[in-house]
């Protein structure tokens, strides 16, 4: 079993991802029984009998994919992923910040595909609580990333008010 970081914790994922391979068709890709990410492209195809399945089931959002068309949606899915397919693109950071943000999505939301440990500490306070870091990495290693930083400046999805606001407020410094 792979292990993922959730809530800042390395935990045992049950999870499956589903990716369609070159030639796969959305309408007859094989789904498994286990609790399965699928694609925006399986969602799709196969909405009514995805949510006929008695085992939970999450979509992941590659990124180009953006949550406008999923938003209505949002309370049928355990899990929400975001793909990163390279370090330098940063699309998902906007995603998830609006799915947390304008659609109010409340369930996990993951980071997946070229995740690694300097990206933690920012996917975090774009709002998500789960990441699988990239095979090829130390998972253990990478949660120092969420330390990498003892202070909050701006405003984000983990802590809604500026530092100067806080401190207006009287609340004391991690600093």
């Amino acid at each position: 079993m792979t292990e993922i970081i959730k809530d800042a914790r390395v935990v045992d994922d049950a999870w499956q991802t589903l990716k369609l391979a070159e030639g796969d068709a959305a309408e007859t890709v094989a789904l498994p029984a286990a609790p399965t990410l699928v694609p925006l492209a399986v969602w799709r195809a196969r909405r009514d009998e995805l949510l006929a399945r008695q085992t939970p089931f999450g979509l992941w959002l590659d990124s180009h994919e953006g949550p406008e068309e999923i938003a209505d949606d949002l309370k049928h899915f355990a899990l929400v992923a975001v793909n990163f397919p390279k370090f330098a693109d940063g699309r998902g950071y906007s995603t998830a910040r609006l799915l947390r943000e304008r659609y109010g999505y409340r369930g996990e939301l993951r980071a997946i595909g070229d995740v690694l440990r300097d990206q933690l500490f920012l996917l975090r306070r774009c709002g998500f609580d789960a990441f699988a870091v990239r095979a090829d990495k130390d998972i253990r290693d990478a949660l120092a990333g969420f330390e990498v930083f003892s202070e909050r400046y701006q405003s984000a999805v983990d802590e809604p008010l500026p530092l100067f606001r806080r401190r207006a407020a009287g609340e004391p410094s991690h600093g």
